[in-house]
């Protein structure tokens, strides 16, 4: 049994897994890697021939995990994705907004050159997405799942965002059994609407993530203090407008639910809350058609108060006249809307006619890559450029990583931890940067565990 890291090794994205038996090929994960100037054509590129992959297996429905999957199939693979069924509808609604964002790009590029051809084509387009859903057969949480008559799956849920599971693969080659796992992206304890990562059987091999290694989640207040404190100063003691840049998927189910809850304790008035993103109105429906693997405070919510992700005052926006209306909307109110890093999407119409407003909040709740506006924004530039204008940032400008989806460098020590070092042969780590690459490598050989960071496309022989 061979395992080739293809991607997310020693980076965050374009996480892609190759694993090989004597007679089968499966590639865990393929995700986009955007961290290149030249990310397009790096992910054309496949290091290996697609149609000689005989299956796929996916973790979850985030794009650094599943967004090169139609290229895959572009380029010649012919077999089965396997994941649970909400990554697969999410996954779908992912990717289809993937080709909006290649389209919008290429539209920008072609006005700026007047109309000619200029640059990469998408990567993807809608068919090739239909040609990946169609591709998807789902299993549920902790159901063994026979590949073939040496290899078997079970998923088990690890947090994080709705669907998202570590893959326990036991191999039996030459009359010997293996077990691998790959643990995805591992989520937090007691995360808004999602349920706890669950321990892991004892494995041979795992391939760990290890995005926060060396950092650790604040503490000092809990999310329903944190909103409600910073509703408090910009909603009731001033007429002011909170304006919460949140990923449609995952953040804004968590915020829309941890705001459900404030107003219905009574902990702050009510105020108008408007979501303005379609893409976090489709993928509620998701959160709400798999309610089932809710976590249980969300569950008894629903049981004593109804929806999660309903309640007075909040409007989902859809049409975009309606998301225009907002900016004549003068009473105090909580605007969320995509993308999470101001980079695109509507959110960059309410920055627009916000920024430069003393009454305004911003309260970042995500990670901002550097180069991104919501990175310029958080170092504290004083005048940005929107709409090919320079405007004064006069609005105050918070953040908080108590809405991250990932585990931190105590969560990822613990999940590892939970395997016995004696049985566990080895611990490759993988998607995460430099430092938290190291931080993670150190504290584990502190704990006697053989562990390895992964270097990419180096051929692991595992015995």
């Amino acid at each position: 049994m061979k395992l080739t890291v293809w991607g997310a090794a020693q980076q965050v994205t374009g996480s892609m897994h190759l694993l090989e038996t004597d007679n089968y090929s499966i590639l865990i994960d393929c995700g986009l890697d955007y961290e290149r100037d030249t990310w397009q054509e790096e992910n054309e590129q496949f290091p290996f021939n697609p149609s000689d992959i005989d299956l796929v297996i996916l973790t979850h429905a985030h794009i650094d995990h599943s967004g090169n999957l139609p290229t895959l199939i572009r380029f010649g693979f012919e077999g089965q994705i396997l994941c649970t069924p909400p990554t697969a509808d999410l996954a779908e609604l992912l990717l289809l907004d993937s080709v909006n964002i290649f389209l919008n790009k290429q539209r920008r590029r072609r006005k700026g050159k007047r109309g000619t051809e200029s640059g990469p084509k998408p990567l993807y387009l809608q068919k090739h997405v239909m040609e990946t859903v169609d591709r998807f057969v789902t299993i549920a949480f902790n159901k063994e799942f026979r590949i073939n008559g040496e290899i078997s799956l079970k998923f088990i849920p690890v947090g994080h965002l709705l669907g998202a599971a570590a893959v326990v693969l036991t191999v039996e080659e030459h009359s010997i059994q293996k077990t691998i796992a790959f643990s995805g992206d591992i989520g937090r304890m007691n995360y808004p609407v999602l349920k706890d990562p669950e321990i892991l059987p004892q494995v041979d091999y795992l391939v760990c993530e290890s995005t926060y290694g060396g950092r650790l989640h604040q503490s000092k207040q809990s999310i329903d203090e944190l909103l409600a404190e910073t509703i408090e100063e910009t909603c009731i003691k001033s007429p002011g407008r909170l304006i919460i840049p949140a990923f449609s998927i995952g953040r804004t189910q968590a915020l829309v639910y941890s705001l459900n809850k404030l107003f219905s304790k009574g902990l702050v008035p009510r105020v108008k809350v408007f979501v303005d993103s379609p893409l976090a109105s489709y993928a509620t429906d998701i959160f709400r058609k798999h309610h089932h693997l809710l976590n249980d405070e969300a569950q008894e919510f629903y049981r004593k108060s109804g929806d999660e992700f309903e309640f007075e005052n909040l409007d989902y926006v859809e049409d975009m006249n309606a998301s225009k209306a907002i900016s004549n909307y003068f009473e105090p109110c909580i605007i969320i809307s995509s993308a999470g890093m101001l980079e695109g999407g509507r959110i960059q119409d309410h920055l627009y006619y916000n920024i430069s407003n003393y009454y305004c909040t911003i309260l970042f709740i995500g990670y901002c890559a550097k180069g991104t506006l919501g990175h310029r924004l958080l170092r504290g530039d004083p005048i940005i450029t929107l709409r090919h204008r320079e405007l004064s940032v006069f609005a105050t400008i918070k953040q908080t990583d108590l809405f991250s989806g990932h585990g931190d460098h105590k969560d990822l020590l613990n999940f590892v931890k939970q395997q016995d070092q004696n049985k566990l042969r080895k611990v490759f780590l993988v998607h995460g940067e430099s430092n938290s690459l190291q931080a993670l490598h150190e504290a584990l050989n502190n704990e006697n565990y053989n562990v390895e960071i992964a270097k990419k496309g180096f051929c692991y022989q595992l015995d």
